[in-house]
């Protein structure tokens, strides 16, 4: 009953006295030995936690093995424990960080244990491996520090200051380390960020990652992909067309290796992107197909109108206007952000096939939209408002007034931020 209660998930705390009822104990209650169990059963919970990762890592518990044989002088263990120990790097499968630590910690135990029982003093011991272990834990650890310090640089104004980075940047860019793909991969993603315009950085970190992808856990190598998907999306947004094709490549990527998903969900803008570069790839069919299959890993109670609203996207690609217009006209969506998207989705369908009356009444209810709603930062309110004024004055214009269309033309270009500016530029173009 207790355990079902648990994995129920009943809201609220338990009444002390009903939890000591449940310790089946003849005492009458006593807060403060209540108290102490507590306490005594959070210990045994965390001593719990911690064995569990302690026994899986292998390296880790190796060491401690490989110390408590010479500590305790364990001669008969020494053979076989060495013997097992020599073989783990074999039958780890990842290169991050931590194999490397684990590898040195393993190695320096190994020494110690060596030099105790073994006779022969004068032979060359593994202190140049343990060197070098040590030295491929450090550069790629500081390196991935690095990396995520240039990250971060882009949305906050933190400074910070990262001891030894200059001299461990010189000595990767030396030996570049293209047998440790590690090393190699984060000093690829330091020259994406430092070096944006050169795109070879990114087509070498990309060929680094598809040739080494199996040595790491899925952990990192979900953030090589967050890295590649960052570079991509700052490319697009310089004016660099060509890696639409490498950000849609990224996410199928992703999706087909599960990284989109945390604990069997996917968060709603992540869904929304990778819809909007399927349609702009002109991948109709695949983004339907990732729509209906993908829109259950949502929250239950935005599952519908996401999967309205982006089909009603699919379908304005596809020029199926009438489909378009019957879903936004059914739907208004809770969040301002895909209101104002549906609103913007709306107001271009209405405009492609002709529907004035419906558009003019759209445009001045989008208006009062925008003034009433306190949510709607300011600058985003002026974007729309801009978006509204000149697709009033594009179905305004008198015909064959090329001068006026050129004024308009030439706001349009110079109006910074504007939501579908591309839109608007293609039917002034057709005007022309």
């Amino acid at each position: 009953m207790v355990v079902a209660e648990i994995n129920a998930g009943s809201q609220g705390e338990w009444p002390k006295e009903r939890i000591w009822a449940k310790l089946a104990t003849e005492l009458p209650f006593d807060d403060t030995r209540l108290r102490k169990y507590q306490s005594d059963l959070l210990k045994l919970i965390e001593q719990y936690l911690i064995q569990q990762e302690f026994e899986a890592d292998t390296f880790a518990s190796q060491a401690y093995l490989l110390r408590s044989i010479k500590k305790k002088k364990l001669r008969k263990l020494h053979n076989s424990t060495l013997k097992t120990v020599k073989e783990i790097p074999e039958k780890t499968p990842h290169r991050d960080g931590n194999y490397y630590l684990g590898q040195f910690l393993v190695e320096t135990s190994y020494d110690q244990l060596i030099s105790d029982f073994e006779e022969k003093k004068t032979e060359k011991t593994n202190l140049e491996e343990m060197s070098k272990l040590l030295d491929y834990f450090y550069i790629g650890e500081k390196l991935k520090i690095y990396c995520e310090v240039l990250s971060r640089k882009k949305f906050a104004k933190h400074e910070y200051d990262i001891s030894l980075i200059d001299e461990i940047l010189s000595f990767a860019e030396r030996f570049e380390y293209q047998e440790i793909p590690f090393i190699a991969i984060y000093y690829q993603i330091f020259k994406m960020y430092v070096e944006p315009q050169e795109v070879n950085h990114y087509y070498k970190f990309q060929n680094l990652l598809s040739e080494s992808s199996h040595f790491f856990p899925s952990s990192q190598e979900k953030v090589f992909y967050d890295f590649a998907q960052n570079y991509c999306i700052n490319q697009l947004n310089q004016g660099n067309s060509l890696f639409l094709k490498e950000l849609f490549g990224v996410y199928k990527d992703v999706i087909a290796k599960g990284f989109f998903t945390i604990e069997g969900r996917m968060e709603s803008l992540e869904f929304r992107n990778i819809v909007v570069v399927g349609l702009r790839m002109g991948e109709y069919e695949w983004t339907e197909n990732f729509i209906n299959n993908y829109i259950k890993l949502l929250p239950t109670e935005i599952r519908e109108n996401t999967r309205s609203f982006n089909l009603s996207q699919l379908y304005f690609y596809q020029k199926k206007y009438s489909n378009v217009i019957r879903i936004l006209q059914e739907v208004e969506y809770n969040d301002y952000i895909t209101n104002l998207n549906a609103k913007t989705t709306l107001l271009m369908t209405y405009y492609e096939v002709g529907e004035i009356d419906p558009l003019f009444n759209l445009l001045e209810s989008f208006r009062v939209y925008l003034n009433r709603n306190k949510e709607i930062p300011s600058a985003r309110k002026i974007n729309y408002k801009n978006l509204i004024k000149f697709t009033k004055r594009l179905i305004s214009l008198p015909p064959s007034d090329t001068k006026l269309l050129t004024v308009i033309k030439e706001e349009v270009v110079s109006t910074k931020n504007i939501p579908s500016r591309d839109w608007l530029l293609e039917k002034i173009a057709e005007l022309e």
